[in-house]
């Protein structure tokens, strides 16, 4: 196997403050790869810039200059993490042998790019970053975040266990990848499905170097009902089996009450009546918000809006 070309993709949105930081880190850990044998000199640093309204976009094209191992492409606007990553990923299709994803913050641990670098020399063409703590999380954050990958897999979807968006894929994998053309991006899910020798390599995650978290709780339960109406459809079939058990209970109950009636008596109890009108009217109201966000994604599916898009390249617009 000759020596791969490894381009390693960063999503990045207002981060100012961290870029200048990481950048280096990054570069330093390209070269030691190179150095060490394991990766071609070809290799790159691929920053996605996704709309930040600060100076990020100037920063990347500062590095690009600085340095010919860094290149960046910027999104036209802020289309979020999932479709900035996925951006970086097939714009580095066809320029790479593997592409590895990783977050700007620097809170990823870079020194398991070498084990996973290894893993693919080992034949595998996709290598999980798994976090093997959450002791640097909160501990809502820590709660959340375990009960968000174990309801996933309770509703039947696959994906990998304290595994976000750090990982490897090789150049077929990204091809199978390419052939994925839904909307509704949930990357962590999606790649499984590729198939695949995989394997996983576990790192400590530390705390965040500067700036703040741009995925603050409204982005994760969004996160989370994408990947739940983009794996599954099992919340269906749980609301058809509830239909059904209401309906059952309810046609007992209105034999009890004809039975009743014709033995001569009389069925009180309007205030149990009416809590249970409301309970029930209550559980449809949720189960045709549950319909409607299917449909939702149908819907967007559909009208195939593209997912990403490109509006300037560090290498087309003199910087590179």
């Amino acid at each position: 196997m000759s020596t791969p070309t490894l381009f390693i993709v960063i999503p990045c949105y207002n981060e100012e403050e961290v870029l200048p930081i990481t950048a280096p880190m990054f570069l330093n850990k390209l070269l030691s790869l190179v150095q060490a044998g394991k990766i071609a000199d070809s290799s790159r640093i691929m920053f996605v810039n996704d709309g930040s309204r600060d100076r990020t976009w100037e920063i990347i094209s500062e590095l690009s200059r600085s340095d010919e191992h860094y290149i960046g492409i910027s999104q036209s606007r802020n289309r979020g993490h999932q479709n900035a990553v996925l951006a970086g990923l097939m714009e580095a299709r066809g320029k790479c042998d593997i592409t590895i994803s990783v977050d700007c913050d620097g809170q990823d641990d870079i020194n398991a790019m070498d084990k996973m670098v290894d893993a693919y020399a080992d034949g595998c063409d996709v290598v999980y970053g798994v976090r093997s703590s959450r002791e640097t999380d909160t501990f809502f954050k820590r709660s959340t975040a375990q009960g968000f990958y174990k309801f996933l897999s309770l509703m039947g979807a696959e994906v990998v266990y304290n595994h976000a968006d750090y990982r490897l894929i090789s150049a077929r994998a990204l091809d199978a990848l390419s052939e994925f053309h839904e909307v509704n991006l949930f990357l962590r899910g999606m790649v499984p499905l590729v198939g695949f020798k995989s394997t996983s390599v576990e790192y400590s995650r530390s705390e965040r170097i500067a700036g703040e978290s741009k995925y603050p709780l409204k982005k994760m339960i969004a996160l989370a009902v994408d990947g739940i109406t983009s794996l599954s459809v099992k919340p269906l079939r749980m609301i058809m089996s509830f239909g059904l058990t209401v309906a059952l209970i309810s046609f007992i109950g209105v034999i009890w009450a004809i039975v009743s009636a014709i033995c001569g008596g009389t069925v009180a109890g309007w205030a149990s009546t009416t809590c249970i009108v409301c309970f029930v009217g209550g559980v449809q109201l949720i189960c045709m918000g549950i319909i409607g966000e299917y449909v939702g994604k149908i819907y967007m599916e559909t009208k195939a809006r593209p997912r990403y898009i490109i509006s300037e390249k560090t290498w087309e617009d003199g910087s590179k």
